[in-house]
């Protein structure tokens, strides 16, 4: 718990020193505008792309197939969504790559791994009906 609320804090401390250079750059007004753009740009496409992954888990559920690298793509993506419209730039940044497909398969295999080490462990499992 500790190191999350450190790795926030850090987060934060860097996205005010950003926020810093951005400003000192273009000015402020021009900065808060462009904060405000990608918020919204990254909101609209987190909704399409979330609803075409939803959309995908239904599929899959429908036709009997296993849902896992649905149900992934569509965490990822609400989490880049989440990120996108939290003011900031390094978040917008990782917003992004969550939400793209190509640079979300970057996310998965430690996702994959994450999820290996909780069922192993017996922190998590799977139920079969």
């Amino acid at each position: 718990m500790r190191k999350i609320i450190g790795a926030l804090i850090a987060a934060i401390l860097v996205e005010i020193a950003v926020f810093i250079v951005v400003g000192k750059l273009l000015g402020v007004l021009p900065t808060l505008l462009l904060i405000m753009l990608t918020s919204v740009i990254g909101a609209l496409v987190a909704k399409k792309q979330g609803i075409e992954s939803v959309r995908r888990l239904q599929t899959n559920l429908a036709e009997g197939n296993a849902p896992g690298v649905a149900i992934i793509d569509t965490f990822l993506i609400f989490a880049g969504g989440v990120l996108l419209v939290a003011p900031g730039f390094l978040t917008d940044l990782l917003g992004v790559s969550l939400i793209l497909p190509y640079t979300r398969k970057l996310f998965k295999p430690a996702i994959y791994y994450w999820l290996r080490n909780k069922m192993k462990n017996g922190q998590m499992f799977i139920i079969h009906k």
